[in-house]
């Protein structure tokens, strides 16, 4: 019994809910208040559910060794299972428990945010370091700074205005894979080539939009944002209907697309089935992060992968370094990623 797996239905009925209910909590998708997320998250994470465990472990890792010292992680959003955050975390907690430290969680809401003010229950006299995913409001980046805590951003915000936070960043390379899908299009052929994606919401997107821009213009090809959907995160990228609308008000349709995401990738696949637009007959479709439902997907999606869990064990050192010596100037770091192409290019090969 001290080993059964928890489910999303365990969790519903521990808490008298719907096991949907539950289910949008977990994987971030639907709308729910955030006094209810909370509160899922939070009885997920005491049951053990798969996708908290590294929360929670950090004794059974190392049972030798005394945790009494704290890391805290702060996040919009937790990362689902099929998040590249999910299993960076796995790998930042194997490394920290072998030291001696705990992972704890806080949630920020959007109240906190608005209010600008730290999470209810955090307080900093008992944390170590603090560790960011998913934090890319700037204003609120800088409230976390201003603590002068020992802080790392996986990825952080936009610096497109040349203000990066005042802390160590760990990010997965962007430019160079995107420039490098970019340029393939374009060596078949594939002149006529949009971006879809909030291109501010966040450093690695910044990064992307860059690569695609570079690839362009080295080829001597004007980069023309009519042909591209860079509307902000307020718009419903997960939308598939308002996708799909919005690609149709392209005077043009492009040859390919490239998306800041495979979340936004796929939903642009369906939207354009909606449209019967074929996926890679009509268009060709490039996302970002090998997510597990980048495999699943018809087509097959051509993206990047990630090193995911080898970054966790890469933050953890640049945290742990920073608490040691916390004077180290500030470090910015890119982990190498890898293109993977698919059936969504067609015939494209590297």
């Amino acid at each position: 019994m001290l080993n059964k797996k928890i489910t999303v239905q365990d969790i519903a009925d521990e808490l008298g809910i719907s096991r949907n209910t539950v289910s949008k909590a977990l994987n971030n998708t639907g709308t729910l208040a955030d006094a209810t997320k909370s509160k899922i998250i939070k009885k997920a994470m005491e049951m053990g559910y798969k996708q908290f465990a590294y929360v929670n472990n950090a004794s059974s890792i190392s049972s030798n060794i005394s945790v009494n010292k704290e890391i805290a992680l702060f996040t919009r959003s937790m990362p689902n299972s099929s998040h590249f955050g999910s299993h960076l975390l796995s790998g930042f907690e194997e490394k920290i428990s072998t030291l001696g430290y705990r992972l704890s969680m806080y949630m920020v809401r959007d109240n906190e945010v608005n209010s600008s003010s730290l999470p209810f229950n955090f307080n900093p006299e008992s944390v170590d370091g603090i560790i960011c995913i998913e934090m890319f409001d700037k204003k609120y980046s800088k409230l976390i700074c201003e603590l002068e805590i020992p802080t790392l951003f996986i990825d952080s915000p936009s610096n497109h205005d040349n203000m990066p936070v005042n802390a160590d960043i760990l990010l997965m390379e962007n430019y160079y894979s995107i420039y490098n899908i970019t340029k393939t299009l374009i060596n078949n052929n594939k002149t006529n080539i949009g971006f879809i994606g909030d291109i501010y919401h966040c450093e690695s997107f910044y990064e992307r939009w860059k690569g695609y821009c570079s690839a362009l213009l080295d080829s001597n090809i004007p980069v023309d944002i009519n042909n591209s959907i860079l509307e902000n995160d307020k718009e419903p990228y997960g939308d598939s209907e308002w996708l799909g609308n919005r690609i149709m008000q392209i005077q043009i349709l492009p040859q390919a697309f490239i998306c800041a995401n495979d979340f936004i990738a796929i939903n642009v696949i369906k939207a354009l089935k909606y449209k019967n637009i074929s996926v890679p007959d009509d268009i060709l479709i490039c996302g970002f992060d090998n997510s597990i439902e980048s495999k699943i997907i018809e087509p097959h999606l051509t993206t990047v992968s990630i090193p995911s869990y080898e970054m966790g064990d890469i933050a953890a050192n640049l945290l742990l370094s920073r608490i040691d010596n916390p004077s180290t100037p500030y470090r910015t770091m890119h982990v190498r990623t890898s293109v993977k192409f698919r059936e969504s290019t067609g015939n494209i090969l590297t």
